[in-house]
């Protein structure tokens, strides 16, 4: 028996490979903000109550921000009431 094989043209280019290497993973990504924010942050653990984590949650959502964001503001806030000099990066 004689074998028939197909032929298929496209007129398609192929896919273009990445660019720059393998694209990384979440968690690889997440290392590198991690270690671009050590940098210039220096990273708060707390435990707050559940009710005061759901005011921070509304108040940043009504104010656009993350949380890292508020707690900051809040921060400089209270400092200026108390006369605490405090320097910021992005204020």
């Amino acid at each position: 028996m004689s074998q028939v094989v197909k032929v298929i043209t496209s007129s398609r280019k192929p896919k273009r490979s990445y660019r720059k290497g393998n694209p990384l993973s979440a968690t690889e990504r997440q290392q590198k903000a991690v270690a671009r924010k050590k940098t210039t942050h220096k990273e708060v653990r707390v435990f707050v109550r559940d009710s005061l984590k759901s005011q921070l949650q509304l108040m940043c959502e009504s104010a656009g921000v993350t949380q890292a964001e508020m707690i900051e503001k809040l921060i400089e806030m209270e400092s200026a009431k108390l006369g605490i000099g405090v320097t910021t990066s992005h204020s």
